[in-house]
């Protein structure tokens, strides 16, 4: 049976949907069996991967409201090992039309139970929100793994994020543990970044992952091309990046006793402005 890994944080431009892009892609070249669910309306990681998302096609949206079976929105891409079940506009509207629905939150995981078993690994894409959508992602999902930008606010706002994860662990989802914290737009010029890395280290301990996704323009250029970096430039640090990040998170689901999801919100909540002010 497959693992389903949700990738997560209400924080806009943390480097999600380029996560989720190339890790999944990373590890169907290393001939793992990968299927990427994109459930952020504004479907960047349809786009990420060659797709038009103006173009009519079935989508998660189709399998949320029950129109169409999971294996009907699954589409194949550029990586043999990789496949796709896309994003959709209608996505927008779909928290409110699912609000009188019953068991709401498990519809991700319902539909999302044959292509589990199909899959090595499920990686889901979410939008930048802790509503309806991303608590789906949760519900359906086996670990959860957070990006975080090393830059001025990386920790505003992750208690919250923890808070509701961990509110779904209490509720909806008993065995929903943390995959890692993983450091993203990391610039080693600036003293900034670094101290954000060693706050965030000594948070989180052993659950940040020990590969640094560095600042790279190739990144950015791969998504504008509709291709994973490993596809756009194999050669560039970003794939390099990401090609470590996959071998690591290969090496934790191999032998990895998963640290406990915690509810202190003092533990997240603070900035690098707050302890430089506390230390002055």
């Amino acid at each position: 049976m497959g693992k389903i890994i949700t990738v997560a944080n209400q924080k806009g431009g943390v480097g999600k949907t380029t996560t989720t892009v190339n890790i999944s892609a990373c590890l169907a070249a290393l001939e793992h069996k990968v299927l990427l669910v994109d459930i952020d309306p504004q479907s960047n990681a349809t786009s990420a991967l060659g797709f038009d998302k103006n173009e009519p096609h079935t989508s998660t949206y189709d399998i949320l409201i029950g129109s169409s079976p999971s294996e009907a929105a699954i589409r194949e891409t550029s990586l043999s090992y990789l496949k796709l079940m896309p994003s959709d506009i209608n996505l927008v509207g779909a928290e409110i039309e699912l609000v009188e629905v019953e068991n709401r939150e498990s519809l991700l995981k319902t539909a999302l139970a044959q292509a589990k078993e199909s899959f090595e690994f499920v990686f889901v894409d979410c939008p930048p929100s802790l509503g309806l959508l991303t608590v789906n992602a949760l519900v359906a999902a086996d670990s959860v793994l957070v990006p975080v930008q090393t830059e001025y606010f990386a920790l505003e706002g992750l208690g919250q994020l923890l808070n509701t994860i961990a509110m779904v662990k209490r509720s909806l989802n008993a065995n929903l543990e943390l995959e890692g914290v993983l450091l993203t737009m990391y610039d080693s010029r600036l003293r900034l970044s670094n101290q954000v890395v060693d706050e965030v280290r000594r948070y989180f301990d052993q659950r940040v992952f020990r590969t640094v996704i560095g600042r790279n323009v190739r990144l950015s250029e791969a998504q504008s091309f509709g291709k994973p970096i490993i596809l756009y430039d194999a050669a560039s640090l970003g794939a390099r990046h990401y090609m470590e990040l996959a071998k690591e998170f290969l090496e934790r689901n191999t032998a990895k006793t998963k640290e406990p999801i915690s509810e202190n919100k003092s533990v997240v909540d603070v900035t690098i402005r707050d302890r430089k002010e506390t230390n002055a």
